[in-house]
């Protein structure tokens, strides 16, 4: 369970709702979750492994994903 955390999804979301949304934790990691379920799970992952990621999208290294 996470609670009293903010969830945010990006500006560039689908109109339909159907996106992930992410939240910073207290003790720095960062929490992902699909904004369908969000009562389902969420994933954890650290500031690192986001930075990793991020710095891949930005990188266009997953652009055959889509």
């Amino acid at each position: 369970e996470l609670t009293d955390v903010t969830w945010q999804k990006s500006k560039h979301s689908n109109p339909n709702g159907a996106c992930v949304e992410v939240a910073h934790l207290a003790n720095g990691e960062i929490a992902v979750r699909n904004s369908r379920f969000p009562s389902g799970p969420a994933l954890i992952y650290t500031k690192a492994e986001i930075a990793a990621f991020l710095a891949g999208a930005k990188d266009s290294e997953f652009d055959h994903l889509i």
